[in-house]
């Protein structure tokens, strides 16, 4: 069995890999393998479950404020994105997060707010969030593991054993391995290339991107601490707020530019 089926599966998961095969906004391969409306009902359905569970914040004038902010972010996005229709919830959570779906939908916690004092710090944030749907990375994380569970397919059958000796060298070999060598670095990936494309987002929408550095000291100091750099799904925090700082100069002009044109902060 081993020697009959290991090829014709081996064969079925290169052929997914290579039908899944797609590009990013910069030009680069990406494995997507699941298509736009899939993720958007994904989406939608995530998003509705958060509604039912979490409260809505009842201050109008935090909804009003972050809905002015991610409008201004949103006009900037490429016309695919630009032309849906977008939802923007304000949950009272006091976690500082925020989050975008596939589908057209922001959650913002009133937690962040705490954390994003000015209002070119929360389009930091927001911006960062939106370049993720851009980029498809939600898209990436799902085809990721869809790829490691067909692996473990292929494992399974190769491998030939049954009971708990199968079992954990698939664990070992698949599971674990994956985990830590091939999803959270591409997760980490994601991040990095969502704080570069967000910050460029802002800037085109008027707002000083040096306020996105400002952040991650803002979250620094809020923060009691933090997981393994190894193990973390973010960028470490320090060489985050490096990066962005060292990035933001050469993306004044562009600010700047925007602002001749009447795009500025004047949510508050």
């Amino acid at each position: 069995m081993r020697t009959q089926f290991s090829p014709m599966l081996s064969m079925m998961l290169l052929s997914l890999l290579l039908s899944g095969c797609a590009t990013d906004p910069d030009g680069k391969k990406v494995l997507i393998l699941v298509d736009d409306k899939q993720m958007t009902a994904l989406g939608l359905s995530a998003f509705d479950e958060l509604k039912a569970k979490t409260p809505v914040t009842a201050d109008p004038a935090i909804q009003n404020y972050v809905q002015c902010v991610t409008r201004k972010l949103i006009n900037e996005l490429p016309p695919e994105q630009n032309n849906q229709a977008w939802e923007v919830v304000v949950f009272e959570d006091q976690t500082p997060n925020a989050f975008a779906l596939p589908g057209g939908k922001v959650g913002v916690h009133t937690g962040l707010l705490n954390v994003a004092q000015t209002e070119d710090q929360l389009a930091a944030v927001i911006g960062h969030e939106l370049a993720h749907v851009t980029y498809k990375h939600g898209s990436q994380r799902v085809s990721q593991q869809l790829a490691v569970q067909a692996a473990g397919e292929v494992a399974n059958a190769y491998l030939g054993a049954n009971g708990q000796q199968r079992n954990r060298m698939v664990d070992a070999a698949i599971g674990i391995g994956a985990q830590v060598g091939i999803l959270l670095p591409f997760s980490r990936q994601h991040e990095t290339q969502a704080d570069k494309a967000g910050q460029l987002l802002m800037a085109r929408a008027g707002y000083d991107p040096g306020q996105a550095s400002q952040l991650w000291m803002n979250m620094m100091a809020a923060s009691k601490g933090s997981p393994p750099k190894w193990l973390s799904t973010h960028p470490d925090p320090e060489k985050r707020m490096t990066r962005l700082g060292e990035s933001a100069p050469d993306l004044l002009p562009l600010m700047e530019s925007a602002r001749t044109l009447g795009k500025s902060p004047g949510c508050r």
